[in-house]
C-alpha cells in the first residue's frame, strides 16, 4: 500500500497546490517541497528490502479479460529513479519560491511542477505496460505546457517537444500493444523473466525498434535531439527538473527497464552505442559553441544522455552499474548548475558568458557551488562525477567481443569527455573570472542558494563516500538481469586504463581551453548538418500549407461543400464492400406498420426537398424524427425512441435561437447542383440501405445480446437491458463518451467566453454580477411577478414565458423522474439530462440575452462538468478497494433495501451532459444577440416579438421582415 500511497500524496499535492498558492503565493513552494521530501521518505522505508535484492509490487484488476491491472512496483531500479525525481523534485520546489516573481502567485507553475513529478514517479513505478505508457504520455502534455506557459516565444519549442515526444508515445504504445498480444500479459515483471519467449515470438524486432524509437525521442538522441535545447525558453526551475531528473531520464528509465530482453542482441547493442556515442560527442560539440549559459547546460545534457544511452546499451554488468551510477551524478551536478545559472541570470542580468565578468568577487559562495557542479561534470576528483565517468571508460573498454568497437567505443567517449572538461572550464570561467564584478551586485540570499548547495555538497560527498551508494545502485544494476555481477563501487581502484583515459582527457581539455579563442573560431566556422529544429519547422509548416490546401474546397459557407466528399466515399466504399458480400441476407417480411412508416418519412423528405421556408424545414426535420421515433418504439426500442423524441424537441427548440440569424427563406441551388445532389443522396441512401440488409437483415441475436438479456437482472438488479449495457456492462464506454461531452462543454467556455461561460447575458447591466439587467421581478409593483405588459417591454415573449413557467417546473420534475426509473424502465441519466436541457432551452428561448432566466443563471457549467466527471471516476475507482476491476458494479447497503453504484455513476452522466446542454444554450443564444432581431442586430430593438421589434408589438417574428433596419434609441450598432 506504500506505493499507492505515494501515488495518491503526490496526486493529492497537484489538488493541493493552486490551495497554498492562493494562500501563500510563491512561497507555497516550501510546503510543496516538504510534501516531496515526505513521500520519498515513504519510499525510502522500503530502501534496505529493496537494496538486498527485494522488490514490493501492489495491483489491482482493472481489465481482467485482458489481464491488466493497475499495478505499481518497487525495485532497486525503481527506487534510484524515484528517490532522483522526488529529491530533486523537493530542491526545484524550495528553490521556486526566491526565483518566481512576487507578482503572482504563480499556481499554474508549481500545479503543472507536481503533476510533472507525478507524472515520472507513475512511470518509474509502473507494473504494467499500459500503465506506464499511460504516465509517460501524461509526462509529455505536463512538459509541453511547462515549457509553453512561458510566453509566445515558448510556443514553438513546446510544440516541438510535444511533437517529438508525442511520436515517441505512439512508438511505445505500438510496442506494448505487440508485446502485449504476443504474450497474452501486460505485466512487466512477467514479461521481463521471459526474454527467449519475446524472442521467439515473432516481434521482438518490431517491439526493440519501438523501444528505441520511444527511448531516443524521450532522451533527445540523434536525430531527435534538437527539441532539448530550445526547450529551454522554459522558466530555469522548469529546466533544472526536466533535465536533471524528469522527462529526459524517463527514456534512460525505458532502455534500463527493457535491457533484460535485448541486451547482447548485436542489433540492440550497435544501435545504442553508435547513436549514443553520436549524440555524445555532437552535444558536446554543441555545448562547446554556445555562449549562453542556458543553452550550454541544455547541449550539455544532450551530451550526457548520449553517454548513458551508449552505456546502456553495451549491456554488461559493469557498463550498466556505471550508467546508473552516472545518471545520479548528473541528476546532482546539473540540478546546481541549472539553479545557478538562474541565479546568476537574476542577479546579473544576462546568462552571456561574454558579458560576465568577475562574479566571484561579489558572489564567491555563488561561484564555489559552480565550481564544484563544473568539476564533477567534467569528472574531476574526488566529486561523484570523476568515479561514475571512470566507471563509464571501464564499460567501453570491455564492450562484448572486446577488439577495435571496444577501443573505438572508449576513444568516443573519451573525445567526448575532452569537449566536455573544455566547456565546464568555459562555464566556470566565463562566468568568474575576470578582474572586477559589474557594480550594484550581491550574494543571493542564502534561502536562495541553499537548493543548489544541497545538490552540490551531495555531488562532493559521495565521491568519497560512494560505498554508500553501492548498495542501491548494485541492486538497480542487478534489476536489469543482464547476466554477471554487478561490481562493487570505489573511489580508488589504482592506476587502471580508465583512470589514464580521464588523465588524458582532463590534459586534452585543457588545452582545448588555453586555446579558447581559437578554438571558438574554429568550432563557429565548423560546417555542421543542418538543424534539426529547422527541419521540423520546414516540415511544420508543409504540414499546415498541406492542409490548407486540402481544406480549401470546403471554405466556404455552404453545407453541401462539407458533405459532397465524405457522401461519395461511403458510395464508393459500398461500391468495393457490397459486391464482396457473402450472399444476400434472408429478409423478413415486414408487416404493414413498416411500410406505413417509410410511406411517411418519404413524404417529408420530399417536402424537405421542396421547402424553402426556413421555419418549415425545422418543423419537417422535427416530424421525420418523430415519425422515426415511432418507427424505433414498434420495433422494441423504447429508450431509443424516447431519446430520439426528446433530441427532436431541444432541437426545435434551440432552432428557434438558431432562426433568429437566418434568412427566412433558403435560396434555390442551381438546377445542375440539384440534380447532382439528388443523385449521390439516392446512391448514398442505396448503400448505406444493403449495408443495413447485410449487416443486421437476418435478425438472428448475437452472443453478447443472448448475454446481455441472461445476465441483465441477475448480475445488475435491472430489467432494462439497454440502461444496463451503459451504466453496468459498458460503463467505461459511456464514462468516455460523456467525458467527451463534457471537454465540449468546456471547449465551448473557452473558446467563446464571456458572457457563454457566465450565462448572465450580456454587459452593462445593473442589479446583478455579469451584466444581468434589473432584478427579476423588479418591474411588477411591490417587487411581485412582473405583468405581461412589462415583461413585454422587458423583451420577454409572453408567450414562450407563460410556457416555460407552467412547463419548466414539469420538465425538471420529469428529468427526477426518468433518471430514477431508468434502471428498471425506459430513462437514464442521458434520457434525464436531455429532458431538463430542453427546460434549459425553453428558458432561453422565453427570455432576451440581457435578462436570462434564474434557471440559466444558476446553472454553473464547470461545477457541473467537474462534479459530474470526478462522480463517476470515483464510482469507478471505488471497486478497485475491493479487490474489484474498475468500474465494477457494486450495491451499498441501505435500510430496506440497497442503492447500486451504477445509479451513482449515471448522476455524474446526467451532470456533463447537462452541461454540455447549458454552454451549447447559452452560446446560442448570447449569439443570437447579434444577428438579425437581436438586441443589436437590424431586426430588433429587443428580440423577437418585443414592443420595438421588426415585426410588431403583438408578437410578429422579426425573421418574416427581410431586411428590416428599424433601430431605437435602445439599440445598439449594427
Amino acid at each position: 500500500m506504500i506505493l499507492l500511497a505515494a501515488l495518491a500524496l503526490m496526486a493529492a499535492l497537484a489538488v493541493c497546490a493552486p490551495l497554498c498558492t492562493r494562500g501563500l503565493g510563491r512561497d507555497a513552494g516550501y510546503p510543496l517541497a516538504g510534501g516531496f521530501l515526505v513521500v520519498g521518505g515513504l519510499l525510502g522505508s522500503r530502501l534496505p528490502e529493496v537494496a538486498d535484492g527485494g522488490a514490493v509490487a501492489v495491483a489491482w484488476r482493472w481489465l481482467p479479460a485482458l489481464d491488466v491491472s493497475l499495478a505499481v512496483r518497487l525495485d532497486g531500479l525503481s527506487m534510484v529513479f524515484a528517490l532522483l525525481v522526488l529529491g530533486v523534485g523537493a530542491l526545484v520546489m524550495a528553490y521556486c519560491p526566491r526565483y518566481l516573481s512576487t507578482d503572482s502567485r504563480h499556481t499554474g507553475t508549481y500545479t503543472l511542477l507536481t503533476l510533472f513529478a507525478t507524472a515520472m514517479l507513475g512511470v518509474v513505478l509502473a507494473g504494467d505496460l499500459l500503465v506506464l505508457f499511460v504516465f509517460w504520455e501524461l509526462t509529455t502534455v505536463c512538459s509541453f505546457f511547462l515549457i509553453g506557459g512561458t510566453g509566445p516565444a515558448a510556443a514553438r519549442p513546446a510544440l516541438r517537444a510535444l511533437v517529438v515526444t508525442a511520436a515517441g508515445g505512439l512508438g511505445l504504445l505500438a510496442a506494448v500493444v505487440l508485446v502485449s498480444v504476443a504474450l497474452g500479459t501486460s505485466d512487466l515483471a512477467a514479461i521481463l523473466r521471459q526474454p527467449e519467449a519475446v524472442k521467439d515470438s515473432g516481434v521482438a524486432w518490431a517491439v526493440g525498434a519501438l523501444v528505441v524509437f520511444a527511448a531516443f525521442t524521450k532522451s533527445a538522441q540523434v536525430p531527435f535531439h534538437f527539441w532539448l535545447p530550445t526547450a529551454m525558453v522554459a522558466i530555469t526551475p522548469v529546466s533544472a527538473y526536466l533535465h536533471a531528473a524528469t522527462m529526459v531520464k524517463a527514456g534512460i528509465y525505458l532502455l534500463m527497464r527493457f535491457t533484460p530482453l535485448f541486451a547482447g542482441e548485436p542489433a540492440w547493442t550497435a544501435v545504442l552505442v553508435g547513436v549514443g556515442l553520436a549524440t555524445a560527442l555532437l552535444g558536446a560539440l554543441l555545448a562547446l559553441r554556445q555562449h549562453d549559459l542556458k543553452a550550454l547546460l541544455a547541449y550539455s545534457t544532450v551530451s550526457q544522455l548520449g553517454l548513458l544511452v551508449a552505456a546502456v546499451g553495451v549491456g554488461t554488468a559493469l557498463a550498466l552499474t556505471a550508467a546508473i551510477l552516472h545518471t545520479v551524478a548528473h541528476a546532482l551536478f546539473k540540478a546546481t548548475l541549472f539553479m545557478l545559472v538562474g541565479i546568476i541570470d537574476r542577479e546579473a542580468g544576462s546568462r552571456d558568458i561574454r558579458q560576465l565578468s568577475g562574479l566571484r568577487r561579489a558572489m564567491p559562495v555563488t561561484a564555489t557551488l559552480t565550481g564544484l557542479a563544473a568539476m564533477s561534470m567534467a569528472g574531476l576528483p574526488p566529486l561523484l562525477g570523476f568515479v561514475s565517468k571512470e566507471a563509464l571508460f571501464d564499460g567501453f573498454l570491455h564492450l562484448a567481443g572486446g577488439g577495435w568497437p571496444a577501443v573505438a567505443a572508449a576513444a568516443s567517449a573519451a573525445a567526448a569527455s575532452v569537449l566536455t572538461f573544455a566547456y565546464a572550464l568555459r562555464i566556470v570561467y566565463g562566468a568568474f573570472a575576470g578582474s572586477g564584478p559589474p557594480t550594484g551586485l550581491y550574494e543571493p540570499a542564502a534561502a536562495f542558494l541553499a537548493p543548489a548547495a544541497v545538490a552540490a555538497v551531495l555531488g562532493a560527498a559521495f565521491g568519497p563516500a560512494v560505498d554508500g551508494l553501492t548498495p542501491l545502485v548494485v541492486s538497480a544494476a542487478y534489476d536489469t538481469r543482464t547476466g554477471g555481477q554487478p561490481p562493487d563501487l570505489a573511489f580508488w581502484h589504482g592506476f587502471t586504463p580508465a583512470l589514464w583515459m580521464s588523465v588524458a582527457a582532463v590534459a586534452a581539455g585543457s588545452l582545448l581551453f588555453l586555446g579558447r579563442r581559437r578554438v571558438d573560431r574554429a568550432v563557429q566556422r565548423l560546417p555542421l548538418p543542418p538543424s534539426g529544429g529547422d527541419l521540423f519547422d520546414r516540415a511544420y509548416d508543409g504540414l499546415l500549407r498541406l492542409g490548407a490546401l486540402v481544406g480549401r474546397p470546403a471554405r466556404r459557407e455552404e453545407v453541401g461543400a462539407f458533405l459532397w466528399r465524405p457522401v461519395l466515399a461511403v458510395v464508393a466504399l459500398g461500391a468495393v464492400v457490397l459486391p464482396l458480400a457473402s450472399g444476400p441476407p434472408a429478409v423478413i417480411a415486414s408487416p404493414v406498420t413498416d411500410w406505413a412508416v417509410a410511406g411517411l418519412l418519404l413524404v417529408a423528405l420530399a417536402g424537405l426537398v421542396c421547402l424553402r421556408s426556413a421555419l418549415g424545414v425545422v418543423a419537417l426535420l422535427g416530424v421525420t424524427g418523430l415519425v422515426l421515433a415511432v418507427w424505433f418504439a414498434l420495433a422494441g426500442a423504447p429508450d431509443v425512441a424516447l431519446t430520439l423524441i426528446i433530441v427532436e424537441v431541444l432541437t426545435a427548440v434551440v432552432a428557434m435561437l438558431v432562426l433568429r440569424r437566418l434568412p427566412p427563406r433558403f435560396g434555390r441551388p442551381a438546377r445542375g447542383r440539384a440534380g447532382a445532389a439528388g443523385l449521390l443522396a439516392v446512391a448514398a441512401g442505396l448503400v448505406a440501405g444493403l449495408a443495413t440488409l447485410q449487416l443486421t437483415g437476418r435478425r438472428d441475436l448475437s452472443a453478447a445480446g443472448t448475454y446481455f438479456l441472461s445476465a441483465a437482472e441477475p448480475e445488475t438488479g435491472g430489467t432494462n437491458v439497454v440502461n444496463t449495457i451503459l451504466v453496468d456492462f459498458r460503463g467505461l464506454d459511456t464514462l468516455g463518451e460523456a467525458t467527451v461531452l463534457a471537454a465540449v462543454a468546456l471547449g465551448l467556455l473557452a473558446l467563446f467566453g464571456g458572457p457563454a461561460g457566465a450565462g448572465a447575458g450580456q454587459a452593462g447591466g445593473a442589479g446583478r454580477p455579469g451584466g444581468a439587467g434589473p432584478p427579476v421581478g423588479a418591474a411588477g409593483r411591490g417587487g411581485g411577478a412582473p405583468r405581461a405588459r412589462d415583461r413585454r417591454a422587458a423583451g420577454d415573449d409572453v408567450v414562450l414565458d407563460l410556457a416555460y413557467r407552467t412547463l419548466g417546473p414539469v420538465m425538471l420534475v420529469t428529468s427526477g423522474y426518468l433518471f430514477l426509473r431508468g434502471h428498471d424502465e425506459p430513462g437514464g441519466g442521458f434520457i434525464g439530462a436531455l429532458v431538463a436541457g430542453v427546460a434549459v432551452a425553453l428558458a432561453a428561448l422565453a427570455h432576451p440575452p440581457d435578462r436570462p432566466s434564474l434557471l440559466l443563471r444558476r446553472l454553473p457549467v464547470r461545477p457541473l462538468v467537474a462534479g459530474g466527471l470526478l462522480l463517476s471516476v470515483a464510482v469507478g475507482a471505488a471497486p478497485l478497494l475491493a479487490g474489484e476491476p474498475f468500474l465494477t458494479p457494486l450495491r451499498i447497503p441501505l435500510p430496506g433495501g440497497y442503492l447500486p453504484t451504477s445509479l451513482v455513476f449515471d448522476v455524474g452522466i446526467y451532470l456533463m451532459v447537462l452541461a454540455l446542454v447549458v454552454a451549447a444554450v447559452r452560446r446560442l443564444r448570447v449569439g443570437s444577440a447579434t444577428g438579425p432581431g437581436s438586441a443589436t442586430g437590424p431586426g430588433s430593438a429587443t428580440g423577437p416579438g418585443s414592443a420595438t421589434g421588426g415585426g410588431s408589438a403583438t408578437g410578429a417574428d422579426p425573421v418574416g421582415v427581410p431586411g428590416a433596419d428599424v433601430r431605437t434609441a435602445e439599440a445598439g450598432p449594427r
